[in-house]
Order: structure tokens, then sequence, then C-alpha cells
């Protein structure tokens, strides 16, 4: 299947949030230009002013409800790509329909919206999670994308409502990525497109979305915060905070991945893991404690926790690592480190008069 290469236009659903408006920055960044979706003209217009230097290369759409039949029949017209990041991840779900069905609706509609009207569409990259490939295991267990987290969606089915909102969030990306995959096995005999799946663990680093404080901050990077740059850690305890974390990745570098999965004609037919690593909560503290000179945050002092008792502590166990050769072999993805990661997320906040 063709890849593509800039100066093709890429289609970003969701061009608002969190991880795709670094996907859209490194896009154009690229030379590609970019047609993104938002819900509403007043989330479009943070993305307007951001990349106006862009010109007549970034437009924005919208796209009122996801999960609507047709709803993406217009923007996949015309575009060479599709970069399909729009999915809800947040732990106040009662019910678990609440995140499964605009996950699931929302990638298989866009889906049958590039079979039916993106002629031009070569490759599709949807954005998954590794919380569709892992399962809890109390023994250190490494996973691949041979694995499924069908864990979750057993335990769903039994508890419904009742479920932990976690293991709720885990079936909806579980159950969008299955989807995915089902409808492109059905129709790749008559897509011009071949598919492609991300699936990265937890994501941090800086923020380029339009955000009023902390508190609007998504579910990842307000742990981060929380964690992190909150003076005494928001109550968390030393034992929490030094056996708390499994793996993680920039922002910037799933971006850079999102971009790379387009591009790389061994991406096509693949589900792809992307992970920096392994981290404890300790590890970011320790490292946002050496940057020197000290950030100045409105919170004032930086949390101590336990220095030292994070990953490479004797005693730390980690239980959850991903095998990431595929992604190595596929994309030559690089990643950041976690100190460079908390001095620019901390720069962030600094900016942000937090």
């Amino acid at each position: 299947m063709p890849t593509v290469q800039p100066p093709c236009k890429v289609l970003v659903s969701g061009a608002n949030g969190y991880i795709a408006i670094w996907v859209v920055r490194a896009l154009l960044e690229k030379g590609y230009s970019v047609r993104g979706t938002v819900r509403s003209e007043e989330k479009a217009t943070h993305l307007r002013e951001l990349f106006s230097s862009y010109g007549d290369k970034h437009e924005v759409v919208i796209v009122e409800d996801i999960t609507k039949e047709g709803a993406f029949d217009e923007a996949v017209k015309g575009v060479d790509a599709i970069e399909h990041t729009a999915s809800p991840f947040h732990m106040n779900a009662d019910d678990p329909d609440e995140l499964i069905n605009p996950a699931v609706n929302g990638t298989v509609g866009i889906l049958k919206s590039a079979l039916k009207y993106g002629q031009s569409v070569k490759r599709i990259v949807v954005t998954s999670s590794g919380a569709a490939i892992l399962s809890d295991i109390p023994t250190p267990s490494t996973f691949s994308e041979l694995d499924w987290n069908e864990q979750c969606l057993e335990i769903v089915r039994e508890k419904g409502r009742e479920a932990p909102n976690m293991m709720k969030y885990r079936a909806s990306k579980t159950l969008a990525e299955k989807a995915a995959w089902k409808f492109w096995n059905e129709h790749k005999a008559e897509a011009s497109w071949d598919l492609s799946v991300l699936n990265p663990p937890y994501v941090f680093g800086p923020a380029i979305h339009a955000l009023t404080s902390p508190s609007s901050l998504n579910t990842s990077a307000g742990f981060f915060y929380n964690y992190v740059a909150l003076p005494n850690s928001s109550g968390a305890t030393n034992e929490f905070l030094a056996s708390t974390g499994t793996c993680w990745i920039d922002v910037r570098d799933l971006a850079n991945a999102h971009v790379l999965s387009l591009e790389k004609e061994g991406a096509g037919g693949e589900r792809i893991i992307v992970s920096a690593g392994l981290w404890k909560w300790q590890d970011f503290i320790d490292a946002a404690n050496a940057i020197s000179p000290p950030p100045k945050l409105a919170t004032g002092s930086l949390p101590k926790g336990n220095p030292g008792a994070g990953t490479g502590h004797p005693s730390t166990v980690h239980v959850l690592y991903y095998d990431t050769t595929k992604a190595a072999r596929i994309l030559g993805l690089k990643y950041h480190t976690i100190a460079e990661t908390t001095k620019d997320t901390l720069a962030d906040y600094e900016a942000k008069g937090w």
C-alpha cells in the first residue's frame, strides 16, 4: 500500500485534544496540510489561532457528534490519510456505555465514511491504548501486540455499572480497537486504504490545547500535575509515589509516532506498542527536584516524596512490561527521557502561571 508524504492532506479527528493537537502540529511542521475536526465552533477558535501561520494548509471543520451515522462523510472527502484520535478518557462514567459507545461508534463511523467517501485515503491511523493489551497480573509480565485485554471485558460484562471505572475505560479502548480491525478485515479488499493502530501507555508532557486551569487537564496529564507539581503530591503517601507507575510516553513522541505511521509502509496492517519505558511517580518527582534553577510554580515548593525510592531502588517492583521491538523496527521511534519531559512540563506550568 502506498504510504503518505508531505504535502498530502491529513484529517485529524478530535483535533483540539491533548494528543491530537500535537499530532496536528507535527504534521504541519513536516509540511502536510491538515484538516482537523472539533465538536463546536468555540473549540475551533484556539486551533485557528495557534496554527494561523500555516494559512490554508490548516483548516478546522465541525463534527458535532462523532457517534452519529455519517458524521465524518464530508470530512473525509479529499484527504490522503486519517489520524483518528477522538475517544473519551475519563474516570467518572457510571454506565460503561458512556465510554464504550462513543469509542466504538466514532472509530467504526470514521472507517465507514472513509470506505464510502474517502477515495483518495491511503492510510488510517487509529489511536488505541495499552489498555487494550494489558491485563492486571500480580507477577511481572511482558505484553506484546499479540495480547488483548479480555480481562476488562469480562469484568464489565459481570459487573456493569459496578465495575471499576478504569475497567470501563479499558473496555472502551479494547472494544473500539477490536471493532476497527473487524471492519478493516471485512472490507480491506474494497478499501483504498490500510489500517495502522498505535497502543500508547500513560501519556505525559506539555500541553498546547486550550486550558483554563490545571483542573481542565486531561486524565493522565492531570495525574502528573497532582503528584509531581503540587506540594505533598495531593496527599499521596511516599509508599504510593514509590510503588505506583507502569509505562509511559511523551505526548510529542506519540505525535511523532502518528506521523511515522503514515509514512512507513511497514506500519500498514499493524498494531504497534509505543512506550518510552518504565516509571514510578517518584522518578518524575526526583527529576523535578533536579531541575536547576528550580521552576517557579504558583503552588510553591515541589513535593519530595522519598528521593531515590523509584525505579532504580532495589526493592522496586514493576509488574507491567511492554515489548517495543515492533515500534523500533517499523517506526525507529526516539523517546524523550523522564528528565526531559519533566523539565518541559514544569516549564509549561510556569509559563501558564500555575
